[in-house]
């Protein structure tokens, strides 16, 4: 058996539904600029977006990997169009962002997420390694995980090997000592793969893997699957 002492996950759609929680918190956040900057809702719209996320990215290169940073600076972009000064831009900018940000770390786990955390919190060191911007405090997985890293942090999305890299940095292990679980087969089963970790794919729409996809090295239909897989003697990685 491997020596495996580091338990790395995605986040958003691997312990929560992401589409129904950005869903919310856009629509928190639009209600609060209903109420609290109106003629802001003209731009933000589609017709605006693109062409701002451009200039924004253009004007930021390096941050393009930053949600936070993207969603703050493009309604920042917004608050300016509808006329604000740059401090209250600025400032009502970073109150729309709070709102959606305190929106988008209320998550509604998937059954047995929780449950197998708790069961296996002890047992190894625990990381998130995450594309997107959902804070492990927030969300309340700072009980269970050691530490958390984002493309934000590494100026790189999985599947490049950046967020992999840095995770072994931090922890003073080696690829052979981790496994990484996640439910898209090219950012977490690929990335994890070409980093040398092994790999557990979180497959709970029962979902196919084509015949020249990614080939994780185990495949788990239910969370609750994870601590069982993880422990049982007869596990090879």
């Amino acid at each position: 058996m491997a020596d495996i002492r580091l338990i790395t996950f995605d986040l958003d759609n691997t312990l929560w539904d992401v589409d129904k929680v950005i869903v919310r918190a856009e629509t928190k956040m639009r209600e609060w600029m209903h109420k609290h900057a109106p003629a802001s809702l003209n731009y933000y719209s589609n017709d605006y977006l693109l062409e701002i996320r451009q200039r924004v990215v253009e004007d930021n290169p390096s941050k393009r990997f930053d949600l936070s940073f993207m969603r703050l600076a493009i309604l920042g972009e917004v608050m300016s169009l509808s006329g604000m000064n740059k401090k209250e831009a600025e400032q009502t900018a970073q109150r729309a962002f709070d709102v959606f940000f305190e929106a988008r770390n209320q998550v509604k786990f998937f059954s047995g997420a929780l449950e197998m955390l708790s069961e296996i919190k002890d047992r190894y060191l625990i990381y998130a390694l995450t594309n997107g911007n959902a804070d492990i405090e927030k969300t309340g997985l700072d009980v269970y995980m050691d530490g958390a890293i984002s493309a934000a942090d590494v100026s790189a999305s999985k599947p490049n090997p950046e967020m992999f890299k840095e995770v072994l940095k931090r922890t003073r292990l080696y690829p052979e000592n981790a496994v990484h679980i996640g439910d898209n087969l090219v950012d977490d089963i690929e990335g994890a793969s070409n980093a040398g970790f092994y790999s557990i794919w979180v497959n709970l729409k029962a979902e196919k893997i084509s015949k020249d996809g990614p080939k994780p090295n185990h495949v788990v239909t239910r969370l609750s699957e994870i601590s069982t897989l993880l422990e049982s003697s007869a596990t090879a990685f």
